[in-house]
């Protein structure tokens, strides 16, 4: 029989099968109170499948009515994560087919589990089979030898990881879970026999633990206040809201690591994330283009087939609105799920529909929701009755028929698994890179460790050159170089080869985890003319540069016989003997964890900050550099360890000019609006010991004397929001709504609490803030929060550059520093990588109002004698040559003669003038990572301005130094502002 015989034979067996394939079992009896319920708040029986439609009964194992008190997905019914786990326990208790591990802890203390599902006889096995699944992951252990793979691929059997609940305000995974971890351990199927005797299924049924509780209270809020509006929810984690899934990069939360290391631990083959945004069921795994570069191609393979089956079946079924095609690209690797895809799995992730809690609601759909197109020929209805027993309905169904197909195709998946693995480690033979090498220097040292770290968390395999190296170079890319003149010598021929010192740091790309780490630290480029118009996220992420950490990638392969040994705890990686002094130096190199040095010694020890660059004992300290005395060095060592830090000796004073270091009192002011991106900032400032308040616009609105409190206010972005939304709030008609902690709200209210989320800022609040900057005290913001500074006349001669048809989406670009004696520029030199979201960037002029003045570059001669060049001539009269008209660059103010500055009211004194510390690129360099289009109104403008406001001073990013844990290389530019406060003149 041909191939294509057998393919087509094989799809006519399947679906003229499928009916059979997942009837239940005859002599089985059945939960007939329960399948009542399941028809009763099913909304339409086209939103059900015979697989969910009933459940059987069991004498001793307890069904999720249990503890719900009715069945799962039923309304008016959301379990707290504790009442979830209560139910696995309690099934775990009654039944050897299931076990419940602790796997670690939220932020807040929350406890998160891994659920296991399988016949008894193969959890007895789970050692033995995770011994094998571990010499699959990692093939050196067999020598790359495909017999010994093949012999452990026909012993072992594979684990399926569902996560769910990562997004708190997406309810109705953990019931639908529940109901299905009761079908795997119960029902007598025979397709459910063989699942549960084929592989494990791993279930986290809460990802996102402190958000579901969170989420609970607001819903028993709403079930108690009928129809009123009811609070949104936001706060979901102790930091983020929606970015929790968009931590896969940097790591930085808890939930994070827990999953990644669940999943490692038991070497899953597949990471399968519930959601709930799309009606009815969208299996994103195929979802649309561009790919990310740096999967393995067998994977898309398996995302064809996992999906392309999964919605066969469930249009065998009759379920309405179930496609896989769709506007979600798998470019960035942010997401949970890509944990799995860049660690030699297989991501998955279902998006059904949700009504944000367990009330039953009518829907009204949109077109592009429900037209029919190629990819979904049977959509979802234009207008629907929708309840959480539907949502329960589609996961259930989706998912046990797709862990069927899995078992069914078991040793395929487990040997692509092998052979993912072993294309990692032979990736510097194929598709290259041979390594990544971080240059030891002690200019970059500090932020390489926090990425080395980051690299570890992702269990990356580290190495150390214990000798100098020199690799040969690529040659360079071509690219049309501008046309010699005459009179210029040739520029010099490009190196050839590259030396790195011993002690520099080496990834290694023979190892079974290289995709991610080669994911991470090279560059992308999203093409301005790729068909996908919308990408879903970041666009650019390059590592090396977001930590501004000096990584080469390396090709030459002699990298791998370079003398080297693994690194085991990078802690002690900046350990160095520290000599008496009685001072002690450290050297300024925009260190992201300067300012945790300086708070950990408040009030123990003085702490200078040179405003000049001095010498001593041979060795050269920039200015910004800490002069640290009054201090025992067996208390000082262990700090620096801490920080990733190293100090110097010296024994006496350098003749240059000090001031203090700052410790100010910084408080985060927050919006009721969003809390998302400030949440990132608060991460950092706790991970790096450095305190502050945590105030929101409401306290501000209420306290006319903020200076006496504060010395630093951070109002970090708020998400896009408009200067006028954040001082008028939400709209005050209709109840308040509270954000406090209460007997039917005790998760809430304890990171902030208000009686009422909708007042904003207010007109006395932004008084009060005006007068705080007036009388002394620094506002740091950034992205719309400058712009809210800018609106609000606290930036006076700072505007936004008009973006026109500009285009960046979560890119990458490269600046450089404009006043390097600003004590904000400190530590920094060359180009500096900055984040930016969508291409902010500054102008800057002389008045306070944006009056066009007229430049060189704008100036068009009249129609007159001569040439282009030429000035006109009028005759009859003596020449007399016009003054020159300015010709400033983008990043600077335009200059004013003397008549533009004579009474001119408008006019700002020299000494409250804005101050340029960053500006972007020239357009050729702008661009290190991601998309850029039409990039003119950005390039060469400012991107970071100091604005003088009455006494205080007003920081304006134009980009987020501070985010997602992924711009290391940028926080030192907040620190330099905190640690030199008071001194930024």
């Amino acid at each position: 029989m041909t191939r294509r015989l057998l393919f087509s034979s094989f799809f006519a067996f399947t679906l003229a099968s499928a009916n059979d394939t997942f009837q239940r079992d005859p002599n089985q009896p059945i939960d007939e109170s329960y399948t009542q319920r399941i028809k009763k708040y099913t909304t339409a029986p086209a939103l059900n499948s015979p697989l969910t439609d009933y459940l059987p009964a069991s004498p001793s194992i307890p069904t999720p009515e249990k503890v719900l008190g009715d069945v799962a997905g039923a309304p008016g019914i959301l379990p707290y994560a504790e009442d979830v786990y209560r139910y696995f326990r309690m099934l775990a208790a009654a039944t050897p087919r299931v076990q419940v591990f602790t796997i670690g802890h939220t932020e807040e203390g929350r406890e998160m589990i891994a659920v296991a599902v399988a016949d008894e006889a193969l959890l007895a096995q789970t050692k033995q089979n995770a011994a094998r699944l571990a010499q699959l992951a990692d093939p050196r252990t067999i020598q790359l030898d495909d017999a010994k793979a093949q012999s452990l691929v026909s012993q072992a059997f594979p684990v399926y990881y569902i996560t769910g609940t990562i997004h708190s305000p997406e309810t109705g995974a953990p019931t639908a879970l529940m109901e299905m971890a009761y079908r795997l351990a119960v029902d007598n199927a025979p397709y459910i026999q063989y699942i549960r005797s084929h592989m494990i299924t791993l279930i986290t049924p809460v990802v996102e633990v402190d958000g579901r509780d969170r989420m609970v209270d607001l819903y028993k809020w709403h079930l108690a206040h009928p129809r009123q509006i009811w609070p949104r929810l936001l706060y979901w984690g102790h930091y983020v809201a929606h970015d929790n899934n968009r931590d896969a990069m940097g790591m930085t939360l808890n939930l994070t690591q827990n999953v990644l290391n669940t999943y490692l631990e038991w070497h899953a083959q597949v990471l399968h994330d519930l959601h709930e945004s799309v009606p009815f069921l969208y299996d994103n795994t195929v979802g649309d283009g561009p790919y990310n570069s740096w999967i393995d191609p067998i994977l898309t393979g398996e995302w064809s087939m996992l999906a392309y089956d999964n919605m066969a079946q469930m249009q065998n079924f009759g379920m309405p609105g179930a496609f896989t095609h769709g506007n979600f690209d798998t470019w960035s690797p942010g997401y949970l799920m890509f944990l799995a895809t860049l660690h030699n799995g297989i991501s998955r992730l279902y998006e059904t529909f949700g009504n944000g809690g367990a009330d039953t609601e009518k829907r009204i759909l949109s077109p592009d929701q429900y037209s029919r197109t190629w990819y979904r020929p049977n959509p979802p209805y234009p207008t629907v009755l929708w309840s959480q027993r539907d949502n329960n309905n589609y996961e259930e169904t989706a998912l046990l028929s797709t862990l069927f197909y899995f078992a069914n195709n078991a040793k395929l998946f487990l040997n692509n698994f092998y052979l993912k693995s072993k294309r990692s480690v032979n990736k510097p033979a194929d598709a290259g890179p041979a390594a990544y090498v971080l240059a030891r220097d002690e200019h970059y040292t500090n932020r390489q460790l926090q990425l080395l770290k980051v690299l570890a968390l992702q269990h990356v395999e580290i190495q150390q050159l214990t000798k100098a190296v020199t690799v040969a170079l690529p040659p360079p890319a071509h690219k049309d170089e501008p046309e010699e003149k005459p009179s210029t010598p040739p520029p010099p021929p490009p190196p050839t080869s590259q030396t790195f010192p011993a002690g520099s740091f080496a990834i290694r790309m023979d190892q079974p985890f290289s995709r991610i780490a080669d994911a991470l630290l090279d560059r992308q480029f999203w093409s301005p003319d790729d068909p996908q118009k919308q990408p879903y996220d970041d666009t650019g992420w390059s590592f090396g540069d977001l930590f501004n950490a000096k990584v080469s990638r390396v090709v030459d392969r002699s990298i791998l016989s370079a003398p080297m040994s693994p690194i085991a705890d990078i802690g002690r990686l900046s350990e160095t003997e520290l000599a008496d002094g009685p001072l002690y130096v450290v050297n300024h190199s925009a260190q992201v964890t300067l300012a945790s040095l300086v708070y950990a010694l408040h009030g123990s020890a003085e702490v200078s900050v040179c405003e000049e660059g001095f010498e001593s004992g041979g060795k050269k300290f920039p200015a910004g550099s800490l002069i640290v005395s009054s201090v025992d060095a067996g208390k000082l060592k262990p700090l620096l360890r801490q920080f990733d830090l190293t100090a110097a000796g010296i024994a006496s004073q350098p003749s240059v000019r000090l001031h203090p270091a700052a410790a100010p009192r910084i408080a985060f002011m927050h919006t009721w609006l969003y809390t998302q991106t400030e949440g990132w900032w608060r991460m950092a400032f706790d991970k790096l010991h450095v305190p502050f308040a945590y105030i929101s616009t409401q306290t501000a609105a209420k306290d006319p004397d903020l200076r006496s409190k504060y010395d630093v206010i951070i109002f970090a972005p708020v998400a896009g929001q408009p200067a006028q939304h954040i001082v008028d709030g939400l709209p005050m008609w209709g109840n308040a709504l509270p954000w406090q902690t209460s007997e039917l709200t005790p998760n809430l209210g304890k990171l902030d609490s208000t009686e009422d989320m909708r007042p904003g800022l207010g007109e006395d609040g932004l008084a009060h803030l005006k007068k705080f900057v007036q009388d002394g005290g620094l506002l740091i913001t950034s992205e719309d929060t400058a712009e809210f500074a800018i609106d609000e006349g606290m930036a006076p001669g700072v505007f936004v550059s008009p973006r026109k048809t500009m285009k960046v989406v979560g890119s990458v670009l490269s600046s450089a520093v404009v006043d390097s004696k600003n004590p904000l520029a400190y530590g920094y030199e060359g180009a500096v990588p900055l984040y930016s979201a969508n291409g902010l960037a500054f102008t800057v002029s002389n008045l306070i109002v944006n009056r066009n003045i007229l430049t060189l570059k704008e100036y068009k001669r009249p129609t007159g004698r001569g040439g282009p060049e030429d000035e006109d001539t009028p005759e009859g009269r003596p020449t007399e040559k016009a003054p020159p008209l300015p010709a400033p660059k983008a990043w600077q103010a335009t200059p004013l003669n003397e008549d533009q500055e004579r009474n001119n009211p408008f006019l700002i004194p020299l000494e409250y003038r804005p101050k340029v510390i960053l500006r972007y690129a020239a357009m050729k360099e702008l661009l290190l990572s991601g998309l850029l289009e039409n990039g003119d109104p950005v390039a060469e403008h400012a991107a970071v301005v100091q604005a003088r406001f009455g006494k205080g001073d007003v920081l304006l990013f134009a980009n987020n130094p501070v985010y997602r844990g992924e711009t290391i290389g940028s926080y030192a530019l907040v620190f330099n502002a905190i640690v030199n406060f008071g001194h930024l003149h």
